[in-house]
């Protein structure tokens, strides 16, 4: 079994004795024996610790779409794992029982970098995700397992809330070939309320990601009724998106059920969430999808010169390819943003549960 506690980066000692988390913009700031706010980062003989490296929550192949990402890979798998705790306190997760647990008995599965790659490349899974929870608390494990997938030619996919430090935030993405961030709401309120963040460091990640790092970007914004719905939040935020972000960023609406501390807010309408998207699209962006619900309509991508149908998806289920060898619309040649194949995968919507004795 491997070591699960390993040397962490990003932290000074403080003149107080105590030892700064410098990863999240949270700055935990920790005596020794304690933990932070994530649970799986702490002080131990003076210096800051990873307590879940090599150890994870579960592995599974997932199809990409799932992630989602609409515009990296289509078709294919992934290979999706995570650990425990997150640097967020959302009270909707709906993940919760991992993100949110204090039990490490939670880190059931093992598996060195070296493993994981080999996985990969055993499974024919184009891609790893590290997802289910944050992957920015455990840094240290993920750039690893990157590293490994590299040198066999898999890309690695982050899934994350984009609450990084400055100083975190550039190697952690220099090494995700692809990126899908939840923007959970546009308002600092809502952060601070309901997910004990700040909506300002998301932004710069945002905008990192799509002006300064090669990254391939996708964003997720969750609809919760009563919370973060209204027409004047969402207009705002779509119209900051184009300003910053562009038109060919491709932005994900995705359905809200009750779960962890909301179970008495209602589930989204997809009424909603085809608002949302209207609303994106007279924004001017290119790319606009919903979530968490079964639309094929507004699932699908569409050229947005022509308005052909490019890609047609049912949920996670890929049907029409209309795209060429250049990732081109057949019918009037435009490119389409994003990092395609030459034919599109076939994994389709299964899921398979994998396990490692390492």
């Amino acid at each position: 079994m491997l070591e699960t506690a390993k040397a962490a980066s990003y932290w000074h000692p403080l003149e107080n004795g105590k030892i700064q988390c410098d990863l999240c913009p949270h700055f935990c700031q920790l005596q020794e024996g304690q933990r932070g706010l994530c649970y799986i980062r702490g002080v131990e003989n003076q210096q800051m610790q990873l307590y879940s490296y090599g150890r994870s929550s579960g592995f599974c192949l997932d199809p990409i779409e799932k992630k989602p990402l609409n515009h990296f890979l289509p078709g294919t798998s992934v290979l999706s794992f995570g650990t425990a705790g997150c640097n967020l306190t959302c009270k909707f997760c709906q993940n919760w029982d991992m993100s949110k647990s204090r039990k490490m008995q939670t880190l059931a599965s093992n598996a060195s970098p070296e493993t994981l790659a080999k996985a990969c490349l055993q499974t024919q899974a184009r891609s790893i995700a590290y997802t289910y929870n944050d992957p920015v608390i455990f840094i240290e494990y993920a750039l690893d397992v990157a590293a490994a997938c590299r040198e066999v030619d898999v890309k690695s996919v982050a899934v994350s809330a984009g609450f990084i430090s400055d100083k975190a935030r550039e190697p952690f993405f220099a090494s995700m070939d692809a990126a899908n961030i939840d923007l959970k709401g546009f308002s600092k309120t809502f952060y601070k309320k309901l997910c004990g963040a700040d909506l300002d460091i998301v932004k710069e990640t945002l905008i990192y990601l799509a002006q300064k790092q090669d990254t391939w970007l996708e964003v997720t914004n969750l609809i919760i009724p009563g919370e973060n719905d209204s027409e004047e939040e969402l207009t705002q935020m779509c119209e900051w998106y184009s300003e910053n972000l562009g038109c060919d960023v491709p932005l994900h609406f995705s359905a809200f059920h009750p779960d962890y501390k909301m179970l008495k807010h209602p589930r989204t309408p997809i009424d909603t969430l085809l608002k949302a998207r209207n609303i994106a699209r007279k924004s001017g962006l290119h790319f606009v999808y919903t979530g968490n619900v079964s639309d094929p309509a507004s699932a699908s991508t569409y050229c947005p010169n022509c308005e052909s149908l490019l890609i047609e998806r049912d949920r996670y289920q890929l049907g029409r390819w209309e795209l060429d060898e250049k990732g081109q619309c057949k019918k009037c040649q435009h490119l389409i943003a994003g990092v395609f194949e030459k034919q599109a995968g076939n994994w389709g919507a299964k899921r398979q549960v994998l396990r490692f004795v390492d």
